[in-house]
């Protein structure tokens, strides 16, 4: 710039909100909606101008101000300023009525300028040259700074009484921050938050009054937004979505949109994503978006969760992430956003969060599948471009009564750290017998299958027909396939009374399914191909555990099982149908 601005500002203690000075007027540059961005371009203003305040606007707004100036003076800066682009075009002249507590200079005394004497030179006369190697804010050694003053109690009392209700909600923001305040943010300074105060100031090694004085307020606020620090929160609004967020812009780009989601991934060595959820809808297609998105990889199974009419939250945390997942009915769309933060960051990611919560905002247009062309990335395993989390082992079982439990194996169990029946984790395990290889397994609330099976206890044909029902395909099709074949003997390969062999081609994901007559009575359980010892059976060769055996332990676990001696034959189709009813999806999860 061609000129140098320069004027004193205030030195005393300030008074009062509403502090329009006799004939003192500012002018008003920029205003913010985040105190870290407002620190930010104030401290680019102080690189050009001397006269540079930040204040609280009120409603969580932070205003950049030029001044005190003389108004005629005002007016005539404005104009230059404005002409050689040093200030943006819509800066104005402000006389400071909605100006609060003061932010910039750091560590500024006071709340408001009062009625020190306005002083400024214009902008047509030279800066009194600095000392050389001296820089703005810098004295002279005959002229030391005089030491700052401390505030006392009761100008500590009278600057905090005009703070705005959103001003004293962002302190009980940060002082929870700094973990010392764990009561709710109501904005009112009762005996919960004078002591988080009185331990702050402690910890702090200042003066315990409980009662923060403008300059401590500021350090708090400070401490509070520097770990933003480096994010470049930013306003992204997303047309394709219709959506308008803050998003941590340094750590994210925009990728692909399929929808239900538009991916902002990680753009640099942190492992931070972005979800924006949009996509036409109704409660009950949200009930199934709530569900669908519980599969993702990137959402950890571990953490609060919850669904009501028109609004879901999913929490999820693991060694690695934390992720945070919300979406809402609005207007006939389902618009919401998911956080995938790297674990033991949290004070940045609840910072981080809180912004993204407090700025979402929905916004006309939708993401529609048919206005986004498909691609080859196209997975049954896939949704939207990102992995559905898969279980350690998919095998069946069988429904044995009205409630819903369930007798497998326990190759099926076995290492699980969680077990679902048909998708419904936090399955119980009620016994397991290594001897017989059979497990019973209580669903976590009661299901309704649609079959249950009836047990054959008279002795079968060798070479009858037999029919496998399981899942030789894992979760990829909701219904048991059926696989016929023979009962090769009535025995085990050794001559074991408690197992019987069939003639049949069977999967791993067959193993723990019933294995029926053609009337569709369960002759027992398919057991795993390497039942064996250890040794893998020839192909065409399987085993069943005698339905006695799964009779035997379900009387001792208090199980009532249906039981029939009677020899029909139904049709195939009959057989299919009534295996599928009575199958169920065993499912093995970390």
């Amino acid at each position: 710039m061609k000129r140098l601005l320069a004027a004193l500002l205030a030195t005393g203690f300030f008074s009062g909100a509403g502090w329009a000075q006799e004939g003192g007027v500012w002018l008003q540059v920029e205003a913010l909606p985040t105190l870290n961005r407002a620190e930010n371009r104030a401290r680019a203003y102080a690189g050009r101008f001397d006269a540079v305040s930040g204040y609280a606007l009120g409603s969580g707004w932070y205003g950049i101000a030029l001044g005190p100036y003389d108004p005629a003076e005002a007016q005539r800066l404005l104009g230059e300023l404005k002409a050689a682009g040093a200030v943006p075009g819509d800066a104005f002249v402000a006389d400071g009525a909605q100006y609060r507590s003061r932010f910039w200079p750091v560590g500024a005394r006071g709340d408001a300028p009062g009625r020190a004497p306005v002083v400024a030179e214009t902008a047509t006369a030279p800066a009194t040259p600095l000392p050389e190697g001296a820089g703005p804010g810098a004295t002279s050694p005959e002229a030391p700074a005089p030491a700052p003053r401390v505030e006392t109690l009761a100008e500590a009392r009278a600057s905090e009484r005009d703070l705005d209700q959103a001003a004293r909600e962002e302190v009980q923001v940060a002082l929870r921050w700094a973990g010392v305040y764990d009561a709710g943010i109501d904005g009112a300074f009762g005996t919960g938050t004078r002591a988080a105060m009185a331990a702050w100031q402690r910890q702090n090694d200042h003066e315990e009054t409980g009662v923060l004085t403008s300059t401590q307020r500021a350090a708090l606020i400070n401490a509070y937004d520097a770990v933003l620090d480096g994010l470049d929160l930013a306003v992204v609004t997303d047309d394709q979505a219709g959506i308008e967020i803050v998003m941590p812009t340094a750590l994210v780009a925009r990728g692909e949109a399929q929808p239900p989601l538009v991916r902002y991934d990680a753009s640099g060595e942190e492992a931070v994503r972005v979800l924006l959820i949009s996509q036409p809808g109704d409660a009950r297609r949200l009930a199934g978006l709530y569900e669908i998105l519980q599969t993702l990889e990137l959402v950890p199974p571990e953490g609060a969760r919850g669904l009501d009419t028109n609004r879901f939250v999913i929490e999820g945390a693991d060694d690695s992430r934390v992720t945070h997942v919300e979406a809402a009915l609005i207007d006939g769309a389902i618009k919401g956003f998911a956080l995938v933060w790297p674990a033991n960051d949290d004070s940045r990611r609840a910072r981080v969060l809180s912004e993204m919560t407090a700025s979402f905002k929905a916004l006309p247009g939708v993401l529609e599948r048919g206005k986004v062309p498909a691609d080859e990335a196209q997975a049954i395993d896939l949704v939207s471009g990102l992995q559905i989390r898969t279980p350690l082992r998919e095998r069946a079982g069988v429904f044995v009564d009205a409630r819903g439990i369930v007798a497998t194996t326990t190759e099926a169990v076995s290492g699980c750290g969680d077990v679902a029946i048909d998708g419904q984790l936090g399955a119980t395990l009620m016994m397991q017998d290594a001897a017989s290889g059979l497990a019973l397994l209580r669903p976590a609330t009661p299901l309704a299958p649609r079959g249950v099976a009836t047990f054959q206890t008279g002795v079968p044909r060798i070479d009858d027909k037999i029919a496998v029902a399981g899942f030789p395909y894992g979760g990829a099709l909701s219904v048991a396939a059926t696989t016929f074949g023979r009962l090769a003997d009535i025995r085990g390969l050794g001559g074991e009374e408690d197992l019987k062999r069939l003639d049949l081609n069977a999967q791993p994901g067959d193993a723990g399914g019933p294995v029926l007559d053609m009337g569709g009575a369960v002759l027992g359980l398919l057991l795993p191909g390497d039942r064996q010892s250890g040794r893998v059976l020839p192909s065409g060769v399987a085993l069943a555990l005698e339905s006695e055996v799964v009779l035997t332990a379900l009387e001792a676990a208090g199980v009532e099982a249906k039981r029939t001696e009677a020899r029909i034959e139904e049709t195939v189709q009959a057989v299919a149908r009534r295996a599928g009813e009575m199958t169920a999806l065993v499912s093995c999860w970390e």
